[in-house]
């Protein structure tokens, strides 16, 4: 009997350890780095001169690096860092920095890093690269970390099929001086835990508006500043989009296509994002929280949302 309680005691304080170490050892050094990291991560958007914000981003991005070296930096959020998207996988087994610079209104290129959670605290980092400029045709391939489609992330959603779990990202692009884009991105792990972005998940007709199939991503893309929503539904189990219609006449031109009033969506089905025509024609429930997490996914160590107002809604 005592051979078994001093085995579940162990066990209890193994399990508990990454958090110890991270309380004793790290949290007040973690908390100083962060507040350093403030100024280079708010110029990285505000400051009104490239080359500050350049400077910004390279700093920035040297100064993460170095907190997240420390062991169990895993567990600290890093939620004071405004213009930063952090978001943590709803079975807390990674998490993805990801954030923008602008370089004028006309060119925006995205950043970003997973962090894996793991069991030693020490850090497994993947660095992403944004690779949108230098390719025609960002639907057309699985692709990994270094020629990643670029998005600043403000929902994910893990689904499963036959054993394997399939993490969707949701984030934006404000692209260019005419039209913003927002993607639908699943996330998936090799068997030798290397990212890969991208897949044939996405059923549904072509027309003018969608990319066309077949599409390893999903893109909306629409005129500056319109608003359209997209993001998933946890109550509805749907990913929910703006129908769009072009002002124009002409929905091969993406600046000029504005919401219609109603929604289109996937539901996920047999491991893939199966697509539902017509949701509604208005949202009754204005109050709902997009981000709110939904009763199928695993509960987060962390649930934490991007600081990012007013895109991903």
């Amino acid at each position: 009997m005592k051979y078994w309680l001093l085995i579940l005691i162990t066990s209890f304080c193994v399990c508990k350890l990454p958090a110890q170490q991270y309380s004793s050892a790290n949290k007040q050094e973690l908390a100083q780095m962060e507040e350093n990291m403030r100024t280079y991560a708010r110029d990285i958007v505000n400051a009104p001169e490239l080359v500050d914000r350049l400077r910004a981003d390279s700093f920035f991005t040297r100064s993460l690096v170095q907190a997240l070296k420390l062991p169990y930096s895993f567990y600290h959020h890093f939620d004071s860092l405004g213009t930063i998207s952090v978001l943590y996988a709803p079975d807390s087994s990674f998490r993805i920095f990801t954030w923008q610079l602008m370089r004028d209104f006309t060119y925006y290129r995205q950043k970003g890093a997973i962090q894996m959670n793991t069991k030693e605290g020490n850090l497994k980092l993947i660095p992403l690269y944004d690779f949108s400029a230098f390719t025609d045709n960002p639907v057309d391939s699985i692709r990994d970390n270094e020629h990643w489609i670029g998005a600043v992330y403000y929902n994910i959603i893990q689904k499963s099929y036959k054993n394997k779990n399939y993490y969707t990202l949701i984030g934006y692009d404000e692209n260019d001086a005419r039209s913003t884009k927002k993607w639908v991105e699943v996330l998936s792990f090799d068997e030798n835990g290397k990212p890969q972005f991208g897949g044939q998940y996405f059923t549904y007709p072509n027309d003018p508006i969608k990319p066309p199939q077949p599409a390893y991503r999903f893109c909306l893309e629409f005129k500056k500043e319109a608003n359209a929503k997209l993001n998933y539904d946890p109550e509805l189990g749907v990913i929910m989009f703006a129908s769009l219609v072009s002002e124009v006449g002409d929905p091969g031109v993406k600046s000029t296509l504005v919401p219609l009033g109603s929604f289109e969506g996937f539901k996920w089905q047999n491991g893939k994002w199966v697509y539902i025509p017509l949701i509604r024609e208005i949202d009754p429930r204005p109050n709902v929280n997009p981000q709110k997490e939904g009763a199928d996914q695993p509960k987060p160590l962390f649930p934490a949302v991007p600081k990012v107002k007013g895109k991903g809604l």
